[in-house]
């Protein structure tokens, strides 16, 4: 009874040394010090002298210091970023990439963490892309983080996305439904749209909480993720090429917080990207990551809705009480659309140009970004806030909006974005109705944070309805863009209107079918029921 109860201290006591910490830090020095002191304070300088806070516990057991691993692999090249917690000043920054052969567990590279984020990337060239490789990152003798490196499924006549987008902090519980549900579908690739994170000037604890939350779906798959407005700080963002933005709402154009921060939050969710089309920075040295991701037989075209996008304060005449608001049904919305306004800046008009005219004859073409390219919501955040207008969507202005679709139906391809915390399935017009692409936006993953509606003011049905649900057929938006809305979610539906989207890329047939699942849904259910009006079926 003696000998067994002290080999169990013993193990207590093993266990304690190997996964905590005992040594004070308080007085200790930071190995690097932040080119930044109001931002991200929760983890940067002595970060171990901050006490509790609502968005995660930063004081992790030292074998749980690897939070996560993100992937994607792209020509014959791996690119993984390893995301660590915050490691004391006497701890090794370097960490280790190991796969799995049969000869057993092999490094095949080691990497310096950055103090500002906490990441690193990993990049393995020429990468095997015909078979499954497990793999796991390691930082010193127990923390570890492991997963599958898929193969590129193109023997796969359905290609599967699920896609995600506004993951409020609201609710900063488990994602339990999403997990289970997604790994049920099981989808070949995987799409963040922005807005992981809403704590703006806390991103590293914040990115850190959305990675456990979700690393059980994209430890062994492929994942994009890109940031949206409040990933960087702000409700808002029209980045204007980088410009410093003189106000926090960002609508004289820019980015208000310092740009150490912004390239921080970018390095941590799209580096692991496949490299940029032109890597050439904006000003202020903030990077690019517009790209193309082949995967499976299908071309994804990532670009980013808000960088060289024009910000409305100054330029165009106010039409309410906001810059960016218009609430008067009686403008004329050309006097909005001047020269010189910019939405998708003429480089990624000149990669969507390349991209469309690319000749691989078995690709179905998508185009992935931010937020949707026209008005697609009459409520702001609450049923009494009307909006006949919002300029922050990819609405306007309307002559890069129209450039962009152009290209976008060059390509013959769909767009799939988030953002509007509303989902929809729209036909895009650019001259006429139905003569531009089809667009999907999937719910936010949270709904109960500034919730919008579809709700026409006079509550009639568009020409050409459906019938499905009370206002879908051929609309003019607040700009006067054409579209044929084809379904809906407003926030009094299941689940607040909540959930993700599924889309199913079939090859042989050239079809792509929207799926759309609310958050509450148990998918393992034979009775699992999609949001009325879906799923949707698309002829490519």
């Amino acid at each position: 009874m003696i000998r067994a109860l002290t080999f169990a201290t013993l193990l207590i006591f093993i266990s304690c040394t190997t996964t905590q910490t005992s040594k004070d830090y308080t007085n200790a020095s930071p190995k690097v010090v932040a080119p930044f002191s109001d931002v991200d304070t929760l983890a940067i300088n002595d970060w171990w002298n901050r006490g509790a806070n609502p968005i995660i516990d930063l004081h992790v057991s030292r074998d749980s210091v690897v939070a996560f691993g993100m992937y994607t692999v792209a020509d014959s090249k791996l690119k993984l970023t390893a995301q660590m917690f915050p490691l004391y000043p006497d701890e090794t920054r370097t960490v280790r990439l190991e796969i799995e052969s049969a000869e057993g567990w092999e490094e095949v590279q080691t990497r310096e963490v950055n103090d500002i984020g906490w990441s690193t990337l990993f990049e393995v060239s020429p990468w095997d892309m015909t078979r499954d490789i497990p793999y796991r990152i390691k930082h010193g003798e127990d923390a570890m983080f492991e997963g599958l490196i898929r193969k590129d499924p193109t023997d796969k006549e359905q290609i599967v996305l699920a896609a995600f987008s506004c993951n409020s902090n609201k609710d900063r519980g488990d994602r339990a439904n999403y997990v289970r549900n997604v790994n049920y579908h099981d989808p070949d690739v995987l799409f963040f749209a922005g807005d992981q994170s809403y704590d703006h000037k806390e991103h590293t604890a914040a990115w850190l909480k959305f990675g456990l939350q979700f690393r059980d779906i994209f430890r062994d798959r492929p994942c994009i993720t890109i940031p949206d407005d409040h990933d960087i700080g702000q409700g808002n963002l029209w980045g204007e090429n980088g410009k410093k933005a003189e106000r926090p709402q960002g609508d004289d154009g820019g980015y208000y917080y310092p740009v150490e921060y912004v390239k921080m939050v970018e390095r941590c969710q799209t580096a692991h990207l496949p490299d940029p089309y032109d890597p050439t920075p904006v000003e202020r040295g903030i990077g690019v990551y517009y790209t193309s991701f082949l995967w499976g037989g299908v071309d994804f075209a990532i670009i980013e809705d808000r960088k060289f996008k024009s910000g409305p304060n100054g330029k165009i005449p106010q039409q309410g009480p906001r810059p960016d608001h218009v609430r008067n049904p009686e403008y004329d919305p050309a006097t909005i659309d001047l020269p010189g306004l910019k939405l998708l800046g003429d480089r990624q008009l000149s990669f969507l140009e390349d991209w469309a005219s690319r000749q691989e004859s078995t690709a179905i073409k998508v185009v992935l970004s931010q937020t949707g390219f026209c008005g697609g919501a009459h409520l702001h955040g609450s049923q009494e806030n009307r909006l006949h207008a919002d300029l922050d969507s990819n609405g306007w202005p309307q002559t890069g909006r129209n450039k962009a679709l152009e290209l976008i139906k060059k390509a013959n391809a769909v767009h799939i974005g988030g953002d509007q915390h509303l989902a929809t399935v729209i036909h895009h017009g650019i001259e006429d109705f139905d003569d531009g692409p089809w667009a999907f936006i999937v719910p936010a993953i949270v709904n109960n944070y500034y919730s919008r509606w579809w709700w026409p003011a006079d509550e009639q049905p568009g020409k050409n309805s459906n019938d499905v649900l009370p206002w879908t057929g051929q609309y003019l938006d607040g700009f006067n863009n054409k579209i044929t809305m084809h379904a809906y979610v407003n926030p009094d539906a299941e689940a607040n209107g909540a959930g993700y989207g599924l889309i199913r890329f079939n090859k042989s047939e050239n079809t792509a079918t929207f799926e759309c699942w609310p958050r509450t849904t148990d998918v393992t259910k034979p009775e699992a029921e999609q949001f009325t009006g879906w799923p949707i079926t698309i002829d490519l």
